[in-house]
C-alpha cells in the first residue's frame, strides 16, 4: 500500500494543470475591433459584450460597450485597453475586425502582423474596411433584429455574399495570402453608416420601426500591396466576383428585346481562368459558365418559345461580358493592380516564363494584359407560370 502511495506521488509531480485557464468572469470577450490610426499612434476600440445583457433576465441596457486606447503597436493599444476596462480583452470569439480608410491608405500589414501571430485570435473572422469614415464610429452603432453590432455585421455579409455578387467576405487567413502571393492582390468590402450617426449611437436607434442609423456594406476595395487605392462600384465588385468565382447566387437585370426589364436569378456560377505567354505578351482565357432562372418579367414576352429564351440567354451574355471587360479595364487603367489573380494563373501555366515578367507585372505588365472573356448562359426554369399577367393587364386597359 506504502509503495503504491509512494508511486502516485511521484506520478502527481509530472501531471499539468490548466496554467493559463482564466474564468469567464475575468475576461471581456471582444466579437468586434476596430483599427484606425490617430496622428503617429494606433487607436484600436473593442466592442465588448456585457454578459448581464445576454442572460435570461436582461435589464435593458445596451448588450455591449466598447473600450479604446491607443498606442505605438496594435497589441500595445489593446493591452493598454486594461486601463479602463475592469476585465482584460479575450478576441478569442472575434467575429469582425474593421479598419479605418485612413489606415488602410497607409497600409495594413503592421497592423495586422499581431492578429495572425497571437494564438488568442482565431483566423475565421472577417475583415472590412470603414468607409469615409473610422472603425470606432461603425462599432459605436446600435442594430436592430441582431441585438449585438458584430453579430449583425457578420450575418449580414454573410447572407449579402451568398445572395447578392457586389460583397465579398474575406477572413485574416485569406487576406495574409493575397497580400504575399505573387500575382494576386487583395480586396475587402466596405462598410459605412447611412442616416443620422449621432442617434445611432443611442438606444432611440432601436426603438423605432426604420432606425435613424444603419449599418451597411457598399462596394469593394482594391489594395496594391497592403494600401487601399480606391474602390470599386456596386457593378464592377460584381464583374470582380465574377471573375474570381465567388458568386453564390444573384440577381442581374436585363432589357427585354424591345422595352421592359427582366430579372434573371444566377443559381450557378463557375469561372475558369487560364493564363499564358503569347509571343513575350502575357494573356487571360476567363471562361465563365452560368445557369440561371427568369425571376420577374415585366414585359411583353413568349416565354414558351425556345428562341424567347434563346433571346434571354444572349442578352444575358452580352450584359455578363460587357460588366466584366469594363471591370477589367477600369482596374488596369484606373488601379494597376492584379486583384483578379490574372499573374497568379500565368504563374500556374508557364513558370519559366512568369519568372521573366513577375518585376514588371506591377509596372506595367498587368496593364497591357490582354484579357479574353467569353460567358455562356444556360437559362432552365421561367417560375410556377408561363407568361406574365401583366400582358393581360395591358390588353384591358
Amino acid at each position: 500500500m506504502k509503495k503504491c502511495m509512494f508511486v502516485l506521488l511521484i506520478l502527481s509531480l509530472f501531471l499539468t494543470g490548466c496554467w493559463d485557464r482564466r474564468e469567464l468572469n475575468e475576461l471581456g470577450i471582444a466579437l468586434a475591433l476596430g483599427i484606425d490610426k490617430v496622428e503617429d499612434e494606433y487607436q484600436v476600440t473593442a466592442q465588448v459584450v456585457v454578459p448581464s445583457e445576454i442572460s435570461m433576465k436582461p435589464t435593458g441596457r445596451s448588450p455591449v460597450t466598447l473600450f479604446k486606447a491607443n498606442g505605438e503597436t496594435v497589441y500595445e493599444a489593446l493591452r493598454k485597453i486594461t486601463k479602463n476596462s475592469p476585465r482584460k480583452i479575450y478576441p478569442g470569439h472575434l467575429r469582425m475586425l474593421v479598419i479605418g480608410e485612413d489606415l488602410a491608405e497607409e497600409g495594413i500589414g503592421e497592423s495586422l502582423e499581431f492578429l495572425s501571430r497571437d494564438w488568442e485570435f482565431r483566423s475565421d473572422f472577417y475583415v472590412v474596411i470603414a468607409k469615409d469614415m473610422t472603425a470606432e464610429e461603425i462599432l459605436n452603432v446600435t442594430t436592430t433584429l441582431e441585438a449585438i453590432p458584430a453579430n449583425k455585421m457578420f450575418n449580414t455579409l454573410k447572407t449579402s455574399e451568398a445572395a447578392w455578387a457586389a460583397t465579398s467576405g474575406i477572413v485574416l487567413d485569406e487576406l495574409i495570402t493575397d497580400l504575399t502571393n505573387e500575382g494576386k492582390e487583395a480586396v475587402l468590402t466596405g462598410i459605412l453608416v447611412t442616416g443620422n450617426q449621432e442617434i445611432g449611437t443611442s438606444k432611440q436607434n432601436v426603438e423605432s420601426i426604420t432606425p435613424e442609423a444603419r449599418i451597411v456594406y457598399d462596394q469593394l476595395a482594391v489594395f496594391k500591396k497592403d494600401k487601399l487605392l480606391g474602390w470599386l462600384t456596386e457593378q464592377e465588385s460584381r464583374g470582380y466576383n465574377d471573375i474570381t468565382n465567388t458568386v453564390e447566387n444573384t440577381i442581374s437585370v436585363i432589357s427585354c428585346p424591345k422595352e421592359g426589364k427582366i430579372s434573371i436569378e444566377i443559381i450557378q456560377l463557375k469561372s475558369d481562368i487560364k493564363g499564358r505567354v503569347n509571343k513575350g505578351k502575357p494573356e487571360v482565357d476567363v471562361n465563365i459558365k452560368v445557369k440561371g432562372n427568369v425571376g420577374d418579367v415585366e414585359c411583353q414576352i413568349n416565354l414558351s418559345e425556345p428562341k424567347t429564351i434563346a433571346e434571354l440567354e444572349k442578352i444575358t451574355k452580352k450584359d455578363m461580358e460587357d460588366n466584366i471587360n469594363l471591370t477589367i479595364e477600369t482596374v488596369q487603367k484606373q488601379y494597376e493592380s492584379d486583384i483578379f489573380g490574372f499573374g497568379e494563373a500565368i504563374h500556374r501555366s508557364n513558370p519559366k516564363e512568369w519568372k521573366k515578367i513577375r518585376e514588371q507585372w506591377d509596372k506595367g505588365g498587368f496593364s497591357e494584359l490582354t484579357a479574353n472573356v467569353k460567358v455562356d448562359v444556360k437559362l432552365q426554369h421561367t417560375g410556377t407560370v408561363g407568361n406574365s399577367f401583366l400582358d393581360d393587364v395591358k390588353e384591358t386597359k
